[in-house]
């Protein structure tokens, strides 16, 4: 059909310019002028040549697509939950491999695996780690490492969610508290500590989220506090009633209850303004996460082959071989993934 109506409107066009060419001009610009049939046939053939070839390249990308294995990183704007942001990659993969069309309705059947590690609110932005292929399956070993996040927070206002997107529930004086008052308290959250998730959060009751039970008015209680690990923080910058903290932690540790309890460790109380994952095991914000516009399968390609030397020899995967396209079909798959700890834990594939 595409190429059909090309064909009318070339023929139409050399029509035009053939009645343009005024008849005192001879029997040599006449002869010069081609054919419409003649000309309707060149761009049929033509437009057949393209189409073909654009469905080799769509294939050739759908191939390259199906041989992605590993992980990387991509950059995580404020908005999206990170599991929107995992289905907009996917999408935008899948338009770009031109899948699924009706050439991939073979006999085999191919998988696009595809998931994500170490959640992030969408109030937060940062590094967010992907795996793709067989990546999917090293995510919760791969990112055992720590996590490294610039906090601003926000003195005299607590909130319901501990962040400046929810309800504020308190609010108390702060203007007799110095930086020297905030450095002197930091070395109580460093190290090995003890720390209490906050109720909107990612935990789970009776297989729930804290937060969605939350949100539907359901009473809800405190999970007890549990061991964690926060290896370096320090005050970077202090203009009241705002103060950024550099914060380097393990898994499962809450940067919203941090800040909570600073702000109750002061005699006020506090709230996160602002959240940057900057690093995510071996990830960092500035040389690895790939923004969206570089959401592309050769980018991608091309970042897995670069990040493959930051993991550990015995996570390295070897390149898969592509399957013989003509064979496949790509269904695609959203990992579902179940959250074991906090907000900014390891996720696993389920």
């Amino acid at each position: 059909m595409a190429a059909a109506e090309a064909a009318v409107v070339s023929s139409s066009s050399l029509e035009t310019d053939r009645a343009l060419v005024p008849e005192t001009a001879g029997t040599g610009a006449a002869t010069a002028a081609t054919p419409p049939a003649t000309a309707a046939a060149a761009a049929v053939a033509a437009a057949a040549r393209t189409g073909s070839e654009a469905r080799v390249s769509k294939a050739a990308l759908a191939t390259k697509l199906l041989s992605l294995s590993g992980v990387f990183a991509v950059h995580k704007p404020k908005g999206p939950t990170s599991a929107e942001l995992l289905n907009r990659l996917k999408e935008k993969l899948l338009a770009e491999a031109g899948m699924p069309s009706p050439e991939w309705t073979k006999r085999k059947k191919q998988t696009l695996k595809i998931g994500h590690g170490g959640t992030l609110d969408s109030a937060a932005r940062g590094v967010l780690v992907v795996g793709i292929g067989r990546g999917t399956k090293m995510l919760t070993s791969m990112l055992s490492g720590s996590k490294r996040y610039i906090a601003i927070g926000e003195l005299g206002k607590a909130t319901d969610t501990l962040d400046s997107t929810g309800k504020v529930t308190e609010e108390k004086p702060y203007d007799k508290i110095t930086q020297e008052d905030i450095e002197g308290i930091l070395q109580k959250f460093t190290g090995n500590i003890m720390q209490v998730p906050p109720l909107y959060s990612a935990l789970k009751k009776d297989g729930q989220r804290l937060s969605t039970l939350m949100k539907r008015g359901e009473v809800v209680e405190a999970k007890p506090a549990r061991p964690v690990t926060v290896y370096s923080l320090s005050l970077q910058k202090f203009q009241p009633p705002f103060f950024t903290l550099d914060v380097e932690c393990g898994g499962g540790f809450y940067i919203r209850s941090l800040v909570s309890d600073i702000g109750k460790e002061l005699s006020s109380c506090a709230n996160v303004l602002e959240l940057t994952r900057t690093k995510q095991g071996p990830f960092t914000l500035e040389e690895h996460a790939l923004p969206e516009d570089k959401w592309t399968i050769d980018d991608i390609a091309q970042s897995l082959e670069h990040c493959s030397s930051l993991l550990p020899a015995e996570l390295a995967l070897k390149k898969s071989k592509p399957e013989d396209s003509n064979e496949q079909v790509l269904s695609c798959e959203y990992i579902t993934l179940s959250e074991t700890k906090g907000e900014d834990d390891v996720i696993k594939t389920s």
